[in-house]
Parts: structure tokens; sequence; C-alpha cells
């Protein structure tokens, strides 16, 4: 059931409520907002892309097309805040790595003034291990998808 507050609506967390989830910050933080809450099950992460992202300066500088790697990588940290909101105690000390990606499709290039919705689903989880399925629109139309797994690490032991 997707999470809602005292008014009703679906709870939405902004920049700052998603960084003190996962440990990302500009210009590596790829999502603006987190919204379709449904704890333990899925969540919908929305990026913004503006002609300003980093990237574009040399993918491509006639032709601003968003990597498919950070497609992916948005993905992963909406999963990793979903995550970590059902558990504020594993954004403390614990730092998410890719373990896997599997089946990724691109389908239709991400150009400034896109808005990406990032829908993640939880697959499985074992322990600290998740596998996750992702799916990436613009306008309602599929642009990318694809299995991921991922793997909570505690900080200190990552080193």
């Amino acid at each position: 059931m997707i999470l809602k507050n005292n008014d009703g609506n679906p709870i939405e967390l902004g920049h700052n409520e998603i960084i003190d989830l996962i440990p990302h910050r500009h210009p590596f933080l790829l999502i603006d907002k987190i919204t379709d809450i449904d704890l333990g099950k899925s969540v919908t992460g929305i990026k913004s892309v503006t002609y300003n992202e980093p990237f574009f300066l040399g993918h491509f500088p006639s032709y601003p097309v968003m990597p498919g790697v950070f497609i992916l990588e948005s993905m992963a940290q909406t999963a990793a805040s979903l995550v970590s909101y059902g558990d504020k105690e594993l954004s403390k000390n614990n730092l998410v790595f890719f373990t896997g990606i599997e089946k990724a499709k691109f389908r239709k290039p991400v150009i400034p003034g896109c808005i990406l919705y990032l829908k993640v689903n939880i697959l499985t989880n074992k322990r600290h291990l998740y596998k996750f399925n992702g799916e990436a629109f613009v306008n309602n139309i599929l642009v990318a998808t694809s299995d991921f797994s991922a793997m909570l690490v505690n900080q200190d032991k990552a080193k």
C-alpha cells in the first residue's frame, strides 16, 4: 500500500529527505524526488533532466543524450532510497553497491527537458542483498528497463 501523509496524499520525499537516506551528492545525485512509496515493494523516483547536467558537456555537445549508465544509476538511487526509507538505520553507516545489471535495454534517448520517472520494484532480498526491476518513463513512454542487484556494505568495511 502506498504510504500517505495525514492529508491522504502520497508521501513525497524531496532533496533534503533523499540526502538523509543515501550518500550521493551533487553532481552525482541523480534523483530529485521520491513518491509512490510502498515499503518493501516499490517506489517511484523522479529526475528532471536539465541542460546543465555535467555529462551533457561531452555526451554529446551537438545532441545531448543522458548516458544509459546514468539512467541505471538513477534507478539504483531510487531503489536505495526505498530500502533506506524502510529502515533508516541502514542509511547511517552503509553504502549500496551494484552487484549486477541484467537485461538492460535503452529504447529512446533521454534529452534535456525530459522528466524521467523511475519505477522500481524489489524482486527479492536476502539479508543485505537485493534484486530489483526498474523501468524508466518519459511522458508515459518506456525509455529504459533493467533488472539489477545491489548489496548493502558497511562503510567502514568497504575501505
